[in-house]
């Protein structure tokens, strides 16, 4: 079975140390929960089936944590305080990216790894950031198809650490590397295969060689040809990324 999702989880968490010195930044507990539950929680009220997950530092936790199968009467993992029900069951996958290559292949590079079990297209998103509320629509994959673009990507309002954003949006929803309102990428986006392809990617999909790539030039190169569309997403949204803000979000009142 393809995967229709990859979680993004191979980070080291430079910026959330100590925590992260024997953590691994999605198993943080926000609310009594690990942080990474939120994304494979919203992700199967979405109807995904299945989900892939990279990994590296302390990646043998996240598979350790979670194990193959997340979902119906298994909706809260073992280490997990709380138990729910879902009518989806997700079965997860793993990329060890640490145990093939000994270090993280960044965003890209993670992504054309996974590619060979990943259905085209598939939803990307870090592990890292809270957005309890997204909803991860089977509508959306369908006009995404239809459209023929290589990407949708969603933003987000600005955040105090953001100020200036990412992207712009055009006014027939194509994203705009330039623009005078600007948007920050919530690192929530659906992509075909072919994004991972010359020209604008030269890694050999299944990146059997380790290359690190990030995603921004092959996202920043396929906007600048009308080969991404965009939306804004204004639901709870934070990039869970320094201690500080990990502590804000767990004594916010739950909404």
């Amino acid at each position: 079975m393809k995967c229709d999702a990859i979680v993004l989880a191979a980070g080291r968490g430079e910026r959330m140390r100590p925590l992260t010195d024997s953590c691994p930044k999605p198993l943080l507990q926000v609310r009594g929960k690990a942080l990474m539950q939120w994304q494979l929680e919203a992700l199967a009220r979405g109807g995904a089936r299945g989900v892939l997950v990279n990994t590296a530092w302390l990646g043998e936790q996240i598979p350790g944590y979670f194990g193959h199968q997340f979902g119906g009467t298994n909706q809260a993992p073992t280490g997990s305080p709380e138990r729910q029900t879902s009518a989806s069951v997700l079965h997860l996958a793993y990329s060890d990216e640490g145990t093939d290559f000994g270090y993280a292949l960044e965003t890209a590079g993670g992504i054309t790894r996974a590619l060979p079990a990943l259905a085209d297209p598939f939803w990307v998103l870090a592990g890292d950031i809270f957005a309890p509320d997204f909803p991860f629509p089977e509508l959306a994959v369908q006009h995404f198809r239809d459209s023929g673009k290589l990407a949708h990507i969603w933003l987000v309002p600005n955040p105090p650490h953001n100020p200036n954003g990412d992207f712009a949006l055009s006014a027939d929803g194509l994203a705009r590397n330039e623009g005078v309102l600007r948007h920050t990428y919530s690192t929530i986006g659906l992509y075909r295969h072919a994004l991972f392809a010359p020209p604008y990617c030269d890694i050999v999909a299944g990146n059997p060689h380790g290359t690190k790539a990030a995603l921004a030039p092959i996202l920043r190169a396929a906007i600048a040809h009308d080969q991404v569309s965009a939306q804004l997403y204004t639901g709870p949204w934070i990039d869970v990324g320094t201690p500080q803000r990990l502590s804000q979000l767990n004594q916010s009142p739950a909404t």
